[in-house]
């Protein structure tokens, strides 16, 4: 196992020569029991221990903890993975990753206290799930929609960059291409802060469906405005014709169309002299419009 680990390691030895050794693997673990699988664990050990010492960076727990999650996914792995597909190993790997981010994860809201040394803790990564990173990183336009449905597709679940490729239509060597200039943008934006405050709820602008609901109410509101009014009209003009009726009919003679009120325009008291240049006694006076 030791010269076939060598060997799978080895710079002139192919992708398609790893895949079907790999793939002898995980058929000889399933069928042949434990030992196999030990067999397996031990020739991934180089790919398994990089990756232990990534997931370590930053973290203030136990590190054993998060070797024994990359191994139980791992592992877990074996038992279902699609050998059709290139890239065997690198799944198995990634499946480990996930187990022990998911972990991870589940542990970081909790902040370790050290009293041996004093001043502020900082905080536990990651700060944010990986998905609303990805977010981010779009509505930042450090990358795009196609590189970060790869990234998720490849390292946050279990399709093969065959796979995710295929779904926005380019090669599996171009899909890697992309992922890996988008992982290097998205590392150096996480590690500059660039992606800190970054608000993922979009603006309301003018022309969307919202404004457009509003328009329609308020046309809808006009019109309802505009029929209560044609509807006032007719009962506003009786009112006004039966009121000319009864004040003329006081004075014993019709209205005029022209005249607004049949009826004196000045007080009915003081010297005889005023009410007689006032016109009192002199019935039907109309006072014309100013």
């Amino acid at each position: 196992m030791e010269r076939l680990r060598a060997l799978l390691l080895a710079a002139q030895t192919s992708v398609e020569v790893r895949d079907a050794v790999w793939r002898e693997l995980v058929i000889r673990a399933r069928r042949d029991g434990p030992a196999w699988v030990v067999a397996a664990v031990g020739v991934a050990l180089p790919g398994l221990r990089h990756i232990a010492g990534l997931l370590a960076a930053g973290w203030r727990g136990d590190t054993r903890d998060l070797d024994a999650e990359l191994l139980v996914g791992f592992v877990e792995r074996l038992k279902s993975i699609d050998l059709e597909p290139p890239r065997v190993v690198g799944r198995l790997i990634d499946a480990g990753v996930r187990a022990a981010r998911k972990a991870r994860d589940a542990d970081s809201d909790a902040q370790l206290v050290h009293t041996g040394a004093a001043g502020p803790i900082a905080p536990i990564q990651p700060w944010d799930h990986p998905d609303l990173v990805l977010a981010r990183a779009v509505a930042a336009g450090v990358i795009d929609a196609d590189e970060a449905n790869l990234i998720a597709a490849t390292r946050l679940e279990n399709a093969t960059l065959a796979q995710a490729g295929a779904r926005i239509g380019i090669t599996a060597s171009l899909a890697s291409s992309w992922r890996l200039k988008a992982e290097r943008r998205l590392l150096e934006a996480i590690r500059g802060g660039d992606l800190a405050f970054v608000p993922l709820r979009p603006r309301r602008r003018g022309g969307g469906a919202t404004q457009q609901r509003v328009a329609a109410t308020q046309q809808h509101v006009a019109a309802i405005e505009v029929r209560k009014a044609a509807a006032q009209q007719p009962v506003a003009a009786a009112g006004v014709t039966q009121q000319r009726r009864a004040v003329g009919s006081l004075l014993g003679r019709g209205v005029a169309a022209d005249v607004v009120l049949a009826a004196q325009q000045r007080a009915f008291v003081g010297k005889t002299s005023d009410r007689a240049a006032a016109g009192v006694g002199a019935p039907g006076i109309g006072a014309a419009p100013a």
